[in-house]
């Protein structure tokens, strides 16, 4: 994990922990960067940059001052305006983009933003580059065999340009409709857009596939992105499913990068119930490349258990959506995600599409008729319970033996019904001590057996 960028952007608090000036200068680096690789290899043409926003207030405040630094760098500006993250990566990836930024903090509160940056191919920019970016930040930037006290302005003819590129959105757009091989019509459909990117896009799509939609938190006002709405807080689509005798209802983030539903019955589909519709659907048709789905070591255990009855194999990577496309990209996987509704499918897209996902498991209610209750009844949820246990180091907290073996009597304890996970955060001072079993009690106990422990060898704060 970088200085500022992390595995999703450079995200913070507005103007405390991302500012304009950080907005300014990564601007700066990326036109400036961009045109110098143009220039070696002997292309004159200014760099294009494309760059969308969700619906937070500050994200005024970051589009210009990221554009204002683009164009001073000699490269040209496209914008997209209020749109989903997943439609950034697409427009990047087919209408020949340097780069694409997304300014958002996802599903995060409206006083938080973020940077997100994203590469021609539509995939999370590389490692190497967002060090540069952080090297120039703090003033030390050595690029193209130089040091770089600053980076030159652009002038005269060389300068950037805006334009305005509403159109990308509305591209975007058809090519999801385009994707789906059903019709939608006498279906009705719940969609809970967060107050967030997909308020102008979601309803347009469902109801072009014939659908009758009932949308809720589709009024955004700078300050209400995700707030009591969308796939963290889906009780206000339980209800609206269960009041208007839906079929199922769809709820995303605020950039739409991921998606839950809520079937027929009011229940919560999760992303891993997603990953095992789908994942099964493609094996039917023999379309599950490596006979393998891709999860997160967070995905329940019921997840792992309901694959393995179909006779699917899982493949567990570290949690971030970063690893599970690395993992898909090497390994040519078909789908892939997490737990939260972050869910690849990458035959159709570089990066996580809530509104993709939730057309795709329309797709196989459709193909195989039957209702969202039925196609997530072969997988049973697993009671889990989570602890978070403050430390003062991480690393030796782990790695105590005492500790360890308290871990693994647990595990030798739950056998084959149940896991227990312990790991460090990747954010904060925190261990995380998971257990999933056949009952709650379970849970609690033995995730008590393991903190204990902990606290007793004195690494709890």
């Amino acid at each position: 994990m970088g200085r500022y960028f992390g595995t999703d952007g450079f995200r913070g608090e507005s103007n405390v922990t991302l500012t304009a000036d950080h907005a300014y200068k990564v601007g700066r680096f990326l036109g400036w960067y961009f045109k110098a690789l143009r220039e070696q290899r002997g292309d004159m043409e200014n760099p294009r940059i494309v760059i969308g926003k969700d619906t937070r207030r500050s994200c005024y405040m970051f589009e210009y001052m990221l554009a204002g630094g683009i164009v001073a760098s000699g490269a040209d500006v496209y914008l997209m305006h209020v749109t989903t993250t997943p439609s950034v990566a697409y427009i990047a990836r087919v209408d020949d983009f340097d780069c694409g930024i997304m300014i958002t903090a996802s599903h995060n509160p409206y006083y938080d933003n973020g940077i997100k940056i994203i590469n021609k191919y539509g995939e999370k920019m590389e490692e190497s580059v967002l060090d540069l970016c952080e090297d120039y930040l703090d003033g030390k930037l050595e690029c193209f065999g130089q040091k770089w006290e600053d980076i030159p302005f652009a002038t005269r003819l060389n300068i950037g340009q805006m334009v305005d590129y509403v159109a990308g959105r509305n591209r975007y757009i058809g090519y999801l409709i385009s994707l789906c091989k059903f019709s939608f019509r006498g279906l009705n459909i719940g969609l809970d857009c967060a107050n967030g990117t997909t308020w102008n896009i979601a309803k347009s799509v469902f109801e072009a596939l014939g659908a009758k939609t009932y949308v809720i938190n589709a009024d955004p006002n700078g300050f209400n992105i995700n707030e009591n709405a969308g796939s963290t807080h889906i009780e206000g689509l339980q209800k609206l499913v269960i009041d208007k005798h839906l079929d199922a209802g769809f709820a995303f983030d605020g950039d739409a990068d991921r998606c839950l539903a809520v079937d027929e019955k009011g229940n919560v589909i999760t992303g891993d119930h997603i990953l095992y519709i789908y994942g099964k659907y493609l094996k039917e048709r023999g379309k599950l490349t490596g006979n393998t789905v891709v999860a997160t070591v967070m995905s329940n255990f019921g997840f792992f258990k309901a694959l393995e009855a179909e006779d699917i194999q899982a493949v567990k990577t570290k949690v971030g959506d970063k690893y599970v496309h690395d993992y898909m990209i090497e390994h040519g996987c078909r789908i892939g995600g997490e737990q939260s509704g972050h869910i690849i499918f990458a035959k159709y897209a570089s990066t996580g599409d809530g509104i993709l996902t939730a057309l795709k498991l329309m797709e196989v209610m459709l193909a195989k008729k039957k209702k969202l209750g039925e196609l997530a009844s072969g997988m049973k949820t697993f009671p889990q319970v989570l602890v978070n246990v403050r430390v003062k180091d991480k690393p030796t907290t782990i790695a105590d033996e005492d500790v360890q073996a308290s871990v693994d009597n647990v595990a030798q304890k739950l056998g084959t019904s149940g896991r227990i996970l312990v790991r460090e955060s990747g954010t904060e001072p925190v261990i995380r001590v998971m257990v999933e079993a056949e009952t709650e009690q379970l849970c609690k106990d033995y995730v008590n057996e393991v903190v204990a422990v902990i606290r007793k060898k004195g690494y709890a704060v």
